[in-house]
């Protein structure tokens, strides 16, 4: 199993769970993954899998050479365009650049054995693809295409050639020829099949949805003190962080903490920083809503890698709205994200191109009802109505009016709770959906040795 990037978001999260189930449905998992060791903050390959087997490819060195991309090995490309960020997007990256990709992602996989393996199993379609046909030519591919890198392909359409990326054209080829090459595509919706038919050219019979899930060991709603698990996390052990500043730079007195003592619900919203997450949009539509809220309802941001974001930062938007009870808890590991779940009383999550919406499900599994776009993945997640509640995309007024639905009807929102809890465990569970990916690689695994059986190969 092989991951370009060192773990942060979600497809790091997916390889986890995938790897810690699939030995009971009968694979046994090597992954190869990005790292990053720098105090303090996420990114330590090692760590985030530990108990696993995981061959970590350490970009640590290059955050302090003269170019990133030019170390050995190189730190990787992104699917998003963060100006100053030591990840450029990837269709930016010139010949010699993307070569340099895959020979260090070749060693990688040369010394974890991937010649020998029976199936490999990459996550997005990066230049470990090329890598993998160097290395192991006759071993069957199962790709999995989580959403990011179709934003940027349709990114790249939507500006044509204008000369932004004047290596665009290579990549969007390079993206088709590894989805080609792919004996099957994993996708996590049924929106995405329509997409990956017409960016990539993937005919619909050789895709496969197997939905993103959870752990349902880890993600249950516990017994907690909410009032002492907010004092922790924002007043004595703070992790948000203001731009230019390290985690804990934004702490709040025990003054500030009022909007928890009371009955009202906490709105929990969990995510990156980035522009498609519409983090400006969710406070200025809390800022409108606010002041009809029939008791306090506080807003908490958790997420934000440290140090990255686009737009305007949501200190930035608080200030311009004046918005208050907006909370940024900063980022913490995914092992603590039950308990941040029990301590809150709904999910809110305004993104417009959600490719899946992972922490739609793990809140739904901890009795949550969640609110979401109408748009992309979050529809085949939550039930609007049932689990939830959907809302147009960029509808700041819609938005709001949700949100005062939300804090002023306790008991519908415990409705929806509690069935979202029992969707959650019928359709998410992470040891039925491993039993399904470990049935595409076997069918892979089949498909080939009956290939090579013919030709005379391997």
């Amino acid at each position: 199993m092989g991951l370009l990037f060192f773990p942060r978001g979600g497809s790091s999260h997916v390889a986890q769970n995938l790897a810690s189930a699939l030995p009971a449905a009968g694979w046994e998992v090597t992954i190869v993954s990005g790292s990053l060791r720098v105090p303090g903050r996420p990114g330590d390959a090692r760590l985030f899998y530990r108990g696993l087997d995981v061959r970590p490819v350490d970009f640590t060195p290059a955050l302090s050479a003269p170019d990133p991309l030019l170390a050995d090995p190189p730190f990787h490309p992104s699917y998003e365009e963060r100006p100053g960020a030591p990840d450029p997007i990837m269709c930016s990256l010139d010949d010699d650049r993307f070569e340099r990709q895959v020979r260090a992602w070749a060693r990688a996989l040369a010394d974890a054995g991937a010649a020998d393996a029976d199936v490999l199993h990459l996550h997005h379609l990066t230049p470990l693809n090329e890598a993998a046909a160097r290395v192991a030519p006759h071993v069957p591919v199962v790709g999995h295409v989580h959403g990011t890198e179709l934003l940027m392909l349709e990114e790249i359409a939507a500006r044509g050639d204008d000369g932004t990326w004047p290596h665009a054209a290579k990549w969007v080829a390079r993206m088709r020829a590894w989805a080609a090459a792919c004996d099957r595509l994993i996708l996590l919706s049924a929106s995405q099949v329509e997409r990956v038919g017409r960016l990539l050219d993937v005919r619909p019979e050789r895709c496969v949805r197997v939905s993103n899930g959870f752990d349902p060991q880890t993600f249950a709603r516990r017994s907690i003190d909410a009032t002492a698990h907010w004092r922790r996390h924002l007043v004595e052990q703070p992790q948000g962080w203001a731009p230019g500043a390290e985690a804990g730079s934004v702490a709040y007195t025990e003054d500030a903490l009022a909007p928890f003592a009371g009955d009202g619900p906490v709105l929990l919203y969990v995510g990156r920083f980035t522009a498609v997450k519409r983090l400006p949009l969710l406070i200025e539509a809390y800022a409108v809503a606010r002041p009809r809220f029939e008791e306090r309802a506080p807003l908490v941001l958790l997420g934000g890698y440290p140090g990255e974001w686009e737009g305007e930062h949501p200190l930035e938007t608080i200030a311009r709205t004046g918005a208050e009870d907006v909370f940024l808890a900063g980022w913490h590991g995914h092992d603590e994200l039950p308990s941040f779940l029990s301590a809150s009383d709904c999910v809110v999550l305004p993104s417009v191109r959600e490719q899946f919406g992972q922490v739609l499900v793990e809140g739904m599994a901890c009795g949550l009802p969640c609110v979401a776009v109408d748009a992309y993945g979050p529809p085949e997640v939550v039930e609007h109505g049932e689990t939830g509640w959907l809302v147009p995309p960029d509808d700041r007024d819609a938005l709001a009016d949700t949100l005062v639905e939300v804090v002023n009807g306790p008991a519908e929102r415990r409705r929806r709770g509690n069935r979202a809890a029992g969707v959650a465990c019928e359709r998410y569970a992470w040891p039925a959906l491993a039993a399904r990916v470990a049935g595409v690689y076997d069918a892979a695994a089949a498909a080939r040795d009956g290939a090579n059986a013919a030709s005379g190969g391997p």
